[in-house]
């Protein structure tokens, strides 16, 4: 099991031009290679934005939200909702049993295709991805941060935000140019995915 610390947004349409050279050039950290491509398969469970299911490359994840930590003010830019998951990964050593083949045409599945850039920096790794989505374009950036073995049971954790994740990602939002990022865009996958199918 996992446990981690999110931040996230998900903005309509393509980056624009000013997003992806802030993410390329003038963010802190290091590249984490070149820009990821893959399609992932989500398990649509309505009314139930607290869990999040889905088949990636050949593996089952599991992660669920164990609590919401209140509304970041980070700058003039980004305004969003700080959250701490637990990650349960299933690996699939023949990648059989995890992709049925008709996975794709149940009605109850849904398949995002991703071209997903990262960086690390302070133990906080975040993303630009682009979303293709039942033919609509979105894009997202998130930030990340593990929780140590030893601090997963600290309630402080479920109360507020950790304090070194807070100041990454405000000292990253400082280098930020583009459109502003708000509360109401702010959100994990599963609350996405059910706005996309109402």
């Amino acid at each position: 099991m996992l446990t981690t610390l999110e931040l996230r947004w998900f903005v309509r349409g393509t980056p624009a031009n000013e997003v992806e050279h802030w993410f390329n050039v003038d963010c802190p950290g290091k590249l984490l290679g070149s820009p990821e491509k893959r399609e992932d398969l989500y398990l649509y469970t309505p009314e139930c934005d607290y869990l999040n299911i889905k088949l990636r490359q050949g593996r089952l994840e599991v992660k669920w939200r164990k609590a919401e930590l209140g509304i970041l003010q980070l700058g003039e830019c980004w305004e969003g909702k700080a959250e701490k998951w637990l990650k349960w990964i299933c690996d699939d050593s023949d990648q059989q049993s995890m992709i049925p083949a008709n996975v794709v045409e149940e009605k109850a599945w849904v398949g995002v295709k991703k071209v997903r850039s990262q960086r690390h920096y302070q133990g906080v790794t975040y993303e630009l991805t682009q979303l293709s989505v039942r033919n609509e374009v979105w894009w997202s950036i998130a930030l990340e941060m593990f929780v140590p073995e030893g601090n997963r049971n600290d309630s402080s954790l479920g109360v507020q935000v950790d304090p070194h994740f807070q100041e990454i990602v405000s000292q990253v939002s400082q280098t930020y140019r583009g459109p502003k990022l708000e509360c109401d865009r702010s959100f994990a996958y599963p609350t996405w995915l059910a706005r996309l199918t109402r």
